[in-house]
C-alpha cells in the first residue's frame, strides 16, 4: 500500500485508491466527507516538490480549470500548495479515456467520431474564450463516460494566451503523433494548435489509424513539419467528402490555413450534419520544397537541414528515422570534375523532362479549361423539380455545386428557392460555381448554436445566422462577468424550427443583495421553480437524468441548495428523465476442474442469450459475464454444451447483486473425443463425473 491509501488530507479528503500515475503527479479516487460526493485527487509528485518547473505546472493546471466552467471539462473543486504535498480536487469520473476507447473498437463510425469532435470542440471554445491554450489534446486526454459524455482533462501544460506562448521543447512537452508543427519548432502557440490537434485525433478516429508514424519520436515530428497525410478516404472511402475537407482543414500545416476557433470548425461541422452531401471546396498552397528546417527538436541542431536519406546510405548514427543530417558546405571534401560534369548531363535530362511535362500539361488544361457562363437565377425555381433532376454531368446545372439552407415563408410553395447567394447579377462565373440556395421549407429545423461564456453581441449575431431570433434578459449572476451569456432557453443542440425564438440570458453581474437557494431536491421541477423564483433566483433550462426517480423530479441543484448567492443567480436544476439508469455487473462463474476439453459456454439473461463463447473449462476456471440492468430481479443460467450447469438471480434493486446463486448437482458432459467401452460408457480414465473443484 502507497502511502496515501486510507489517510486523510485536511481532515476532508478520505483516500480510497490510487487509480492513475502519471509523469509528475498520482491520481487517486477519495471521498469528500463535507459536501459527500467521490471526488479525484492529484498528488505532486515527492521527488517533484522542490522542482519549481514542475510546480509552476502544477499550479498551471488548477488555475487554468479553475477559472473553466463546461459540461466537457473536468471541474476543480479545490486545491492545496502546502510546503510538503500539494494538491488538486477534481470532479471524479467513472470512465475510460478515449485512446482506450479507439484502441478497443478499432472501427470507430464517423458518426459516432464526429459526436466526441463536437465536444471536444465545445470544450476548447470555452476555454479558448477564457484565454486559456491547452496545448496537449491528444486522445489520452479526453475522458468517455459510459453515456457518451466527453470530458477534456490534464491542462497540466495549458497557457493564458496573453501570456507565454512559447512551447518549451526542450522539456519534450506534448504528444509528437498530435503537436502541431508550430509547437514542434518552439513558434509562437495559440488556439490554432490545439485545432490540429483536435483534427488528427479526428482523422484517427475515422480512419483507424494516426496520420504520421514512425519509429521513433524525432521522425514523428519530422513528419508533421514536412510531410502531407494519406487523405482519409483513400484509407476508408465510407467517409464523406465534407467530413475529409474538415479533418484536413483542421490538420494544415500553416495556421493561417486551419480553421481560426474552435467555433467556425463547429459551424462547418453543423452545415455538414445538416447537409452530408455540401463541398466545401477548400483550397490550399502546397509547399514542394524538399527541405525544411527544424531547429527547435532536441535531437536536432539548430539551424541544421533535415533530407531525406538514400536507401543505399546509412541514416545518423544518433537516430535510425531515415534522415540524415547535412553538414554545412564549407566542411565537405571538393568533388571530383567527373561527378560536376555527370551532375550537369543529369540537370540537362531533367530540364528537358521538365519543359516536355510542362507542354503536356498546358495542352491537357487547354482541353479540359472550365467554360465562362451566365450567372442563373435560381430563385422561384423548385429545388426538387427544376434544379435536382438536371444537377448532373453534361446538363445545365451540370458543373455547378449547390449548398442548401432552410427557411419558412408560408406565402410560397414549398420546397420553393426562396434567395440564392451570391444574388443574380450580369457578371460571368466559372461553369463548376458553387452556390447556396434557401430552400422553402416547413419542417425546417436547426439546432440552437452554443453561446454560453460568449459576449451577448457574438452571441445575437451567432443565433442570428442560425436563422433563429435571440430575445435577452438580462439578469444578476455572482458566477459570470456581466454581459456574458449564461445560459439559453432551448439549451444548446436543441432543434427548434427556423424562426424560433431563443431566450438568451445575459449575466448583469453579482448582485448586492443576497438570498439563500432553498431546498428543492426531491421536489417536482414546477414546485423547484417556483420556489427559487420567490426567492428572486432564475432558473436555467434544466438538464435531463436518467433515475429511478419519478420523472421530472429534482435530483441535482447547482449552486447547491442552502447557499447564499446574489439575488438574480441562475440556478441550474437536474431532473430525472423517469428511466432507471442502466446498472452493470460482472458476474462470474466457477467452471468444472474436470472438463479439459472444448465446450460452448452459453449465458442466458431472462431467457435471452447474452454471451456465448467457446472454452476448455480446466484452462479457464473461472468465467466472467457482464450483464446490464435498470431495476427488478432477474434470472440469469449458463448452459455448457447446451445442459444447465448453473443458475443465479440478478437483484438490480440492489445495485447488480448476484444471489441465489445454485450449480446442478453431478454435473457431467461426455468428451465428444473419447471412445465408449463395451458396455457402451466411456472408459474410467476419461470419465469427468463432472464434479466442480470448489478449491
Amino acid at each position: 500500500m502507497d502511502k496515501y491509501t486510507g489517510k486523510r488530507l485536511d481532515g476532508r479528503y478520505e483516500i480510497q485508491e490510487l487509480i492513475g500515475v502519471g509523469g509528475m503527479a498520482v491520481v487517486y479516487r477519495a471521498y469528500d466527507t463535507i459536501d459527500d460526493r467521490t471526488v479525484a485527487i492529484k498528488i505532486l509528485k515527492d521527488e517533484f516538490l522542490g522542482n519549481e518547473d514542475f510546480i509552476r505546472r502544477f499550479k498551471n493546471e488548477s488555475k487554468a480549470i479553475a477559472v473553466l466552467s463546461h459540461p466537457n471539462i473536468v471541474k476543480v473543486y479545490d486545491v492545496s500548495f502546502g510546503d510538503r504535498i500539494q494538491y488538486i480536487v477534481m470532479e471524479y469520473i467513472d470512465g475510460i479515456t478515449l485512446k482506450e476507447y479507439i484502441d478497443q473498437q478499432k472501427d470507430i463510425k464517423w458518426k459516432e467520431a464526429l459526436h466526441f469532435t463536437v465536444q471536444i470542440l465545445r470544450a476548447l471554445q470555452h476555454a479558448h474564450e477564457k484565454g486559456i491554450i491547452h496545448r496537449d489534446i491528444k486522445p489520452q486526454n479526453i475522458m468517455l463516460l459510459q453515456d457518451g459524455t466527453i470530458k477534456v482533462t490534464d491542462f497540466g501544460i495549458a497557457r493564458f494566451s496573453r501570456s507565454d506562448t512559447r512551447t518549451m521543447t526542450d522539456k519534450a512537452i506534448g504528444s509528437v503523433h498530435y503537436i502541431a508543427p508550430e509547437q514542434a519548432r518552439g513558434d509562437m502557440t495559440d488556439e490554432k494548435a490545439d485545432i490540429y490537434s483536435v483534427g488528427v485525433m479526428l482523422y484517427e478516429m475515422i480512419t483507424g489509424q494516426l496520420p504520421f508514424e514512425a519509429d521513433n519520436a524525432v521522425s514523428v515530428a519530422i513528419m508533421q513539419l514536412q510531410a502531407e497525410p494519406r487523405k482519409p478516404r483513400e484509407i476508408n472511402p465510407e467517409i464523406p467528402e465534407a467530413l475529409e475537407e474538415i479533418t484536413l482543414k483542421a490538420m494544415q500545416k500553416e495556421p493561417s490555413q486551419r480553421y481560426q476557433s474552435a467555433a467556425e470548425m463547429l459551424r462547418d461541422i453543423e452545415a455538414f450534419r445538416r447537409n452530408p452531401s455540401i463541398r466545401f471546396q477548400y483550397k490550399y498552397f502546397i509547399d514542394e520544397t524538399p527541405t525544411k528546417y527544424v531547429d527547435a527538436i532536441n535531437t536536432v541542431r539548430p539551424g541544421t537541414a533535415i533530407t531525406p536519406a538514400p536507401q543505399s546510405q546509412p541514416a545518423s548514427a544518433s537516430y535510425d528515422d531515415g534522415y540524415e543530417y547535412v553538414e554545412d558546405e564549407k566542411a565537405k571534401p571538393a568533388k571530383s570534375p567527373v561527378v560536376h560534369i555527370l551532375g550537369g548531363i543529369g540537370i540537362a535530362v531533367l530540364l528537358v523532362a521538365l519543359v516536355l511535362g510542362i507542354m503536356a500539361v498546358f495542352r491537357s488544361c487547354q482541353t479540359t479549361e472550365l467554360q465562362e457562363i451566365d450567372m442563373p437565377n435560381f430563385i422561384g425555381m423548385s429545388w426538387e423539380r427544376d434544379i435536382k433532376p438536371l444537377n448532373v454531368e453534361g446538363e445545365k446545372y451540370g458543373k455547378m455545386h449547390f449548398n442548401l439552407k432552410y427557411d419558412y415563408d408560408p406565402n410560397q410553395e414549398e420546397g420553393i428557392v426562396l434567395n440564392q447567394d451570391p444574388m443574380p447579377s450580369g457578371k460571368k462565373i466559372k461553369e463548376d460555381f458553387t452556390f447556396t440556395l434557401t430552400i422553402n421549407s416547413s419542417s425546417a429545423t436547426v439546432p440552437v448554436p452554443n453561446v454560453v461564456s460568449k459576449k451577448q453581441e457574438d452571441a445575437e449575431a451567432e443565433i442570428k445566422q442560425a436563422e433563429l431570433v435571440p430575445e435577452i434578459q438580462l439578469v444578476n449572476d455572482e458566477n459570470t462577468a456581466a454581459g456574458v451569456v449564461i445560459s439559453t432557453t432551448p439549451a444548446e443542440g436543441t432543434m427548434v424550427p427556423v424562426k424560433s425564438t431563443v431566450v438568451v440570458l445575459v449575466s448583469k453581474g453579482p448582485s448586492e443583495k443576497k438570498v439563500q437557494v432553498p431546498q428543492v431536491i426531491n421536489s417536482t421541477f414546477e414546485e423547484a421553480k417556483r420556489k427559487l423564483e420567490e426567492a428572486g433566483l432564475t432558473v436555467a433550462t434544466p438538464i435531463e437524468k436518467n433515475s429511478s426517480s419519478p420523472k421530472g423530479y429534482v435530483l441535482e441543484c447547482d449552486p447547491m441548495e442552502f447557499r447564499e448567492v446574489s439575488v438574480g443567480t441562475v440556478v441550474q436544476l437536474t431532473i430525472s428523465s423517469g428511466v432507471p439508469e442502466e446498472i452493470k455487473t460482472d458476474v462470474h462463474v466457477q467452471l468444472p476442474a474436470n472438463l479439459n476439453f472444448a465446450v460452448n459456454f452459453q449465458a442466458l439473461v431472462n431467457g435471452e442469450e447474452v454471451f456465448s463463447k467457446t472454452i476448455v473449462p480446466s484452462d479457464i476456471g473461472i468465467q466472467s459475464v457482464s450483464v446490464t440492468g435498470t431495476t427488478g430481479k432477474v434470472p440469469m443460467v449458463v448452459k455448457l454444451n447446451g445442459q444447465t450447469y448453473w443458475t443465479c438471480i440478478i437483484d438490480f434493486d440492489d445495485n447488480g447483486s448476484v444471489k441465489e446463486e445454485k450449480y446442478v448437482d453431478n454435473f457431467y458432459l461426455p468428451d465428444p473425443s473419447s471412445k465408449p467401452d463395451e458396455s457402451g460408457q466411456p472408459s474410467e480414465s476419461e470419465d469427468n463425473d463432472g464434479a466442480r473443484d470448489d478449491g
